[in-house]
């Protein structure tokens, strides 16, 4: 039997300075008893290597003014490995280096011995968000994207 990966571990809470409140959630599809519904996501307990997962980024704006040109960068949580953007969220822009970030299909990722190869899903380290339009005072949000328990 393989062993569960308790998610507790990397769950990781999104920390930042005020007025912006961020924390980021692992959630799992379950089930529902109603014929064609969708799933609902609810928090991940107990995994196995494979199992799909949303993680979530929800912000806030506690503070008293608009935010304005505001991106938002998550690390890919230890243990998952990214597998594309959430239907009901933007896509995120990818970096395999925490640095450049781009579509999956610009990045690269350097070899040992030198020179370059296409990067892929299993690659990605950070997922990063920029918000076109002002957050305002109490605004609040959510972005996802779809990860695999490595």
């Amino acid at each position: 039997m393989i062993p569960f990966v308790s998610l507790a571990a990397i769950a990781v809470a999104a920390a930042a300075a005020a007025p912006l409140h961020l924390e980021t959630r692992i959630l799992a599809e379950q089930p529902v008893a109603t014929a064609g519904a969708a799933p609902v996501l609810a928090p991940a307990r107990r995994t196995l290597p494979g199992d799909p997962l949303v993680v979530e980024l929800a912000y806030r704006n506690t503070g008293a003014a608009a935010i304005t040109g505001l991106v938002l960068a998550n690390p890919m949580p230890r243990g998952l490995a990214y597998r594309g953007p959430q239907p009901s969220s933007p896509a995120p822009e990818l970096s395999v280096d925490g640095n450049r970030f781009g579509t999956l299909g610009t990045l690269t990722v350097a070899l040992p011995g030198g020179g370059t190869r296409p990067a892929t899903a299993d690659d990605v380290t950070h997922v990063r968000w920029r918000l076109s339009a002002a957050l305002p005072a109490g605004g609040a949000g959510r972005l996802a994207f779809r990860a695999v328990v490595r």
